[in-house]
């Protein structure tokens, strides 16, 4: 069984092997996928206020059209806001996703590139790779409907769905689930207390306005991560479920 020391000390010495690669492709794989929550929250913070004095029928009703003409503009503005970042996220967010998976796979053992955030686009199997990340959030999102618990359970339970799409972009997406649940089986929890671990590194990135972030934090946090699918795909191979 894996111990947070040792994915911790192994993705330090990988990712300053190629340091400022990886600070780069962190970087850039904030801005392309990390920009959901930030969308919606301007959304809820769009407060359309219209203030009617009753001075007179001719202003009052004058007021209330062009009120309602604005909010309508808001209202269209704001969907379309929606609309294109969600298709953003489903056509080249999450495939940039699996190029940055791609990119952390490849720089254990040698040296990767800012070409590999484009694997995704260039695997030969784009549809597939949209399709099953398609499903990959929209299982979490339903599961969270339920209730915040069985959603946390199932982003844990697939949470190697990335890294296996990957590293086989043209999988079935019902075989990529399912080995993603094996290999974090009796895993969920001792995952869930690995990213608790970088709690402090969170305060310290957000005392240092970002800069830590950008220049330590992410990149030790995704190649952490890639070491957990390491080792998992090893334990997958040995007990014969993957070959």
């Amino acid at each position: 069984m894996w111990t947070r020391e040792l994915l911790k000390r192994n993705a330090k010495e990988i990712f300053k092997r190629n340091y400022w690669t990886c600070v780069g492709v962190s970087l850039v794989l904030a801005a392309l996928t990390g920009g959901g929550s930030s969308v919606i929250g301007r959304i809820g913070g769009n407060n359309t206020s219209v203030s009617y004095h009753h001075y007179g029928s001719d202003y009052y009703y004058g007021d209330s059209a062009r009120g309602f003409m604005i909010s309508m503009v808001v209202v269209a503005v704001t969907l379309i806001v929606v609309l294109a970042a969600v298709a953003f996220t489903i056509f080249a967010g999450n495939v940039f996703k699996i190029g940055g998976c791609s990119f952390f796979i490849k720089n254990r053992t040698m040296t990767g590139t800012f070409g590999n955030l484009l694997d995704g686009f260039k695997s030969g199997h784009y549809g597939n790779v949209v399709k099953t990340m398609f499903f990959y959030d929209l299982y979490i999102a339903l599961w969270s409907l339920l209730l915040v618990v069985p959603g946390i359970i199932k982003s844990y339970e697939y949470r190697m769905v990335p890294y296996i799409l990957a590293e086989n972009p043209g999988m079935d997406s019902k075989q990529v689930f399912e080995i993603s649940k094996r290999m974090m089986n009796g895993q969920k929890m001792e995952t869930f207390i690995l990213d608790l671990s970088f709690i402090g590194w969170a305060l310290v990135a957000g005392i240092t306005c970002g800069i830590a972030g950008v220049f330590y934090v992410a990149p030790y946090v995704n190649a952490t991560n890639t070491e957990l699918y390491a080792f998992n795909k090893v334990q997958a191979y040995n007990e014969g479920y993957i070959r």
